[in-house]
């Protein structure tokens, strides 16, 4: 007989998260992490009332034990474009350093590719070492710098990956 989720945890053990679509049930959990994850630039609840019930946009959350959320990362897709965009990625404070962003951009790339997607874009913090790290390893390369593009001031590196054949066997 296996050992209980909370057994693992107590011990210390990592719990493997389920990555799943959001519904509207999950709206006050992924609010909770927006607040808790960023320090600026939150996404307001309406925004992501929007985002989960849009056609165009992929809201995608991580949980454990099919009932604690730990992430989210969001995904939009412009009608006729192949490229698409990864709007936010976020990891609850406490669940970080677990490999749980690249578990959720796994998935975002795989809901790209699924709509005929074959790039994906993004910005990230020009400060957010983690993150750049994160997709340089996954073979996302700079191509542009936005200066002043959050609301404290600080820049925007934008990245792009090609989704397309091979695209799968980049350095992880």
């Amino acid at each position: 007989m296996g050992v209980s989720a909370p057994a693992r945890e107590a011990r210390g053990e990592p719990l493997e998260p389920f990555i799943r679509t959001a519904e509207p049930d999950d709206l006050d959990a992924l609010f909770a992490l927006e607040q808790a994850a960023f320090a600026t630039d939150r996404a307001e609840r309406r925004a992501i009332r929007h985002a989960i019930r849009s056609a165009t946009m992929d809201v995608l959350v991580a949980l454990v034990e099919d009932a604690l959320l730990v992430g989210a990362a969001v995904l939009e897709r412009r009608r006729g474009s192949r490229i698409a965009r990864l709007a936010s990625i976020s990891v609850a404070p406490n669940r970080g350093g677990l490999g749980l962003g690249g578990r959720l951009l796994d998935a975002v790339e795989a809901r790209a590719r699924a709509a005929g997607c074959d790039r994906l874009r993004l910005e990230v913090r020009g400060d957010n070492g983690a993150g750049i790290r994160l997709y340089e390893r996954r073979g996302y390369r700079r191509f542009a710098v936005r200066p002043d593009y959050y609301e404290d001031g600080m820049e925007a590196w934008r990245y792009e990956r090609d989704l397309g054949a091979g695209a799968d066997a980049s350095p992880r």
